[in-house]
């Protein structure tokens, strides 16, 4: 006895990363929040029985997309800095001048936990409304320990009120804070004896991310930070090889990151780390786009070495103000020329594994039942639309959280 039954559907299952691995009629069988059953519909049991039918019109089926690599949380914007870079100033000039990352640390230090979570709760319900259903929310414009905790505090308050599965990263290295000017070590010592272990005691953080990176921090600074997430059992993530080629690639597979994100600039040896390694790559055509950057990530190379591709929104206030995954699903396939598969597989079962997640990520059996239902008349039309609103409705842990879909009670 099934808890719901999904039929008259089309599957993209994701099960096989080569394509789709499409099931063009097919059903779901879900119990306690799971995927119990999948299959063609004239193959399902003739003794099958569920407590509520749903009918989802003919329309596609995919796993319920994962955007894996956020800064959701945060108060202000910095629409200055974009008018700033049309004219001609960088990213790096801008950071220099006390803008960029600095400028969203005042103003979500000085923000309530409330105001904070008002914000990001209508970030996160924008990318819930396109299909989204798990989101890694990072930390990173605190820069001290008690604002640190207080956007992870929010962040896990905003995945317990708002249907969204929410993974939290603690990315205190992000940049100097002003109190540490001209201190980049005693800060890095800050962060490895308060901070992580505060966030560690608390149970804030699923994960440890650091900025390595000419204007952020050096490979051995971020070692540091690696180093004691795992002395506190806290898996890493990086910001790696975005503006230079700081090895930070190879230093992430050192560590068997879960995932290594941005990589503009990752030479041939890092792509070979990753490759030997679990380690992710994870792209982030938004920030790419924003920054119109011309260097693109090795693409030809993390596909030759097998390395899995991710992508994400980036969702954050000067480089990306991006809440639209479907939308980084085109930009991924223009500006990086993935394919329309490889783009969707970066958004369900490479962006799992880039959490840590085993659960989710495609349409199999014992799975979470978490599934975005669109109005499409074939997959590729996901990264095809540069924009609109193609989602119908949205299942998590078997429950339809979002949109409508033809429902009656079953025998």
């Amino acid at each position: 006895m099934f808890d719901a039954l999904l039929t008259h559907v089309r599957l993209a299952t994701m099960r096989d990363p080569r394509g789709y691995a499409s099931i063009v009629d097919g059903a779901i069988g879900i119990r306690d929040g799971v995927i119990g059953w999948i299959g063609t519909r004239d193959a399902l049991p003739r003794d099958a029985r569920a407590t509520q039918m749903i009918d989802a019109g003919g329309r596609w089926a995919t796993p319920g997309l994962i955007d894996c690599h956020t800064h959701l949380v945060y108060a202000g914007n910095r629409a200055n800095e974009f008018e700033q870079r049309l004219e001609g100033a960088t990213y790096a000039e801008i950071a220099a001048a006390g803008g960029g990352i600095r400028s969203t640390v005042a103003a979500t230090r000085a923000a309530s936990a409330e105001s904070l979570a008002i914000a990001g709760a209508a970030r996160l319900d924008a990318m819930a409304k396109q299909g989204v259903t798990t989101v890694e929310i990072k930390s990173g414009y605190g820069l001290d320990t008690p604002n640190e905790l207080k956007q992870l505090r929010v962040a896990r308050m905003l995945g317990a009120t708002c249907d969204v599965a929410v993974r939290t990263t603690l990315l205190a290295a992000h940049a100097l804070p002003p109190e540490f000017a001209d201190r980049a070590d005693a800060y890095i010592d800050y962060v490895c004896n308060d901070t992580i272990p505060a966030a560690a005691r608390e149970g804030a953080a699923d994960a440890v991310d650091a900025f390595c990176e000419t204007i952020g921090f050096t490979y051995a600074q971020t070692r540091r930070v690696f180093e004691a997430a795992r002395a506190h059992g806290l898996p890493v993530k990086l910001h790696a090889d975005q503006l230079s080629d700081g090895e930070g690639a190879a230093l992430a597979a050192s560590f068997a990151a879960l995932s290594a994100d941005h990589l503009e600039f990752t030479s041939e040896a890092g792509v070979h780390a990753l490759a030997r390694s679990s380690t992710v790559a994870v792209l982030l055509p938004g920030a790419f786009y924003a920054l119109r950057e011309t260097r693109m990530p090795p693409i030809a190379a993390l596909r030759a070495h097998g390395v899995p591709i991710a992508i994400s929104t980036d969702c954050n206030p000067g480089t990306s103000p991006a809440t639209s995954l479907p939308l980084m699903l085109n930009m991924a396939c223009t500006l990086f020329r993935l394919t329309p598969s490889e783009a969707l597989a970066g958004v369900t079962r490479h962006a799992a594994r880039a959490l840590g997640y085993a659960d989710r990520g495609t349409l199999d059996v014992g799975q979470r039942a978490d599934i975005a239902v669109w109005d499409i008349d074939e997959p590729a039309e996901l990264a095809y639309r540069i924009g609109g609103e193609a989602c119908a409705a949205v299942i998590r842990d078997g429950r339809i959280v979002r949109g409508s879909l033809e429902c009656s009670s079953g025998v």
